[in-house]
């Protein structure tokens, strides 16, 4: 049984109520996950809550050499946590070394958090009056974070909470908790003080738990857009502060001066990837003009044909499974949406079938064109191996197609043009854009976030937007006896 860790100590739930994890490989459960309850999840909101006054007073300098201790560790156990990852998760072990890579970057960044926290000082802003200012932790933080990057989303938030001065409670997805447990144990070898982090695995009870919770002070979520919604609403209807992150419907526009092979390459990592299960995955390539859309087409085909689905442990593989066996039949009935609706299938992926993985969640990749905005397989994220190309007239056509959808999460256009992609890059109602680069996950000391439907919150994840959201201003005037007394001011001073 997969088991809580509060307080320093791993935890059997006592709720009773327990779910299979399962290798999406194969089908086959791999281990059974404790539910909590919500009682638990309060126990454990108080051990942070007990945990924080302390943790909160420590130097940052001291955080910082925790914070670099954990570093060093996830480091050496990098291959050790792609395993746990591909296991549960399905990707290849690639791909999950670079989520390990990805997410540390975010602890290296708050390792330099005594600059981080850095204010600042005015003196004699008045006869005899200095002012300065601070950032102040919060207090106790949560994360609720998705299946599709079970350690890199983790690792975006609770690294920046800690340093920042922060208890953090961790709601993980119950898909694949092995990685999370695993990267915490080496958090707490990292000379951690105990409460400072604790993970609690569970369902709907366990967030609604955390997002009326009076000692939560900041809620951190990623997942779809309803659900992301429904946290920032509920949480910020509590009083607290929320930074929600929804879904997505990227677009890689490409324009007839386009390198192709380039393009083509880069779509084919974007959009097939980790099977297509990223928020950042490009799902709707927009060539400009039909030659353009037909090179494309001529060059993408064969290579959607040729993709190498295995698992995770064949080193040939390129895309393994997705994640459930319902989000095969979800990501299959889209597909038939996208058929009936009048789109060119051109490559179909639904009937895909490895030898002694039978019972594996796997599908080929799916390839669309002539699709349409109207279509549900335009509208929706399918969060699965399946690409759309929407044929555009001209880069105006282009850039309001991807305007007014209604996420705003990430972008790319492909052009030789330095003209064409600064007006994109400046026109664009995106959150993160890409030139000549399909995947714009902006590194950790920048900051992560969409626009539109895609961010529910006024703060980024990560970076410096982290930082602001896991901490609050405080100025301090301040003025020391001394031999020049005014007497009483009854106007505003000046």
């Amino acid at each position: 049984m997969i088991k809580n860790l509060i307080n320093g100590a791993y935890v059997e739930s006592a709720s009773g109520q327990s779910q299979p994890v399962y290798n999406p490989a194969t089908g086959e459960v791999t281990e059974q996950l404790g539910l909590s309850s919500a009682d638990e999840m309060t126990a454990a909101i108080a051990v942070a809550s007990a945990a924080a006054p302390e943790w909160a007073a420590m130097p940052p300098l001291k955080r910082a050499a925790c914070m670099f201790r954990f570093n060093e560790l996830i480091g050496k156990h990098a291959d050790d946590i792609a395993r746990e990852i591909s296991r549960e998760h399905g990707k290849t072990h690639a791909d999950a070394l670079g989520e390990v890579s990805r997410g540390k970057e975010v602890v290296e960044f708050a390792c330099g958090i005594p600059n981080l926290l850095k204010g600042e000082f005015s003196r004699n802003v008045g006869p005899g009056i200095d002012s300065y200012s601070d950032r102040q932790p919060l207090g106790v933080v949560a994360g609720i974070t998705p299946f599709n990057f079970p350690a890199m989303v983790p690792l975006w938030m609770y690294p920046v909470a800690i340093a920042c001065g922060n208890t953090f409670i961790l709601k993980p997805s119950e898909r694949d908790p092995s990685a999370v447990n695993l990267i915490a144990d080496l958090f707490h070898q990292s000379g951690f003080p105990n409460g400072v982090l604790n993970v609690v695995h569970g369902g709907k009870e366990c967030v609604d738990t955390l997002l009326d919770s009076p000692d939560v002070q900041a809620i951190s979520f990623v997942g779809s857009t309803p659900i992301a919604e429904y946290v920032y609403q509920r949480g910020s209807a509590n009083g607290k502060r929320v930074q929600a992150l929804g879904g997505a419907k990227n677009h890689m526009v490409i324009m007839p001066d386009a390198d192709m092979d380039q393009a083509v390459d880069a779509l084919m990592g974007a959009g097939f990837g980790s099977a297509g299960e990223r928020c950042m995955a490009i799902s709707v390539a927009v060539p400009v003009g039909e030659g353009t859309a037909d090179a494309l087409i001529k060059k993408l085909v064969p290579r959607v044909e040729a993709l190498k689905v295995g698992p995770a442990d064949d080193p040939d593989s390129e895309m393994g499974p997705v994640i459930t066996a319902e989000a095969k039949d979800r990501i299959s009935s889209l597909i038939d949406s996208g058929v009936k609706e009048g789109a060119s299938l051109l490559v179909d992926g639904r009937s895909m079938s490895l030898q002694g993985y039978e019972n594996g969640y796997f599908l080929g990749g799916s390839l669309f064109d002539h699709v349409t905005t109207d279509m549900a397989i335009y509208q929706q994220e399918i969060f699965g191996p399946v690409v759309s190309v929407v044929r555009a007239t001209d880069y105006d056509q282009a850039v309001t197609m991807i305007n007014d959808h209604e996420y705003g999460n990430g972008t790319a256009i492909f052009t030789r043009d330095g003209d064409a992609a600064r007006a994109f890059a400046d026109s664009i109602q995106i959150g993160m854009v890409g030139i000549n680069v399909p995947l714009p996950v902006p590194v950790a000391y920048h900051s992560f976030g969409g626009w539109k439907r895609s961010l529910f919150g006024d703060h980024s994840i990560y970076g410096p937007e982290g930082v602001h959201f896991y901490t609050r201003l405080k100025t301090v005037t301040s003025r020391w006896p001394g031999g020049n007394r005014e007497g009483a001011v009854f106007s505003f001073p000046a």
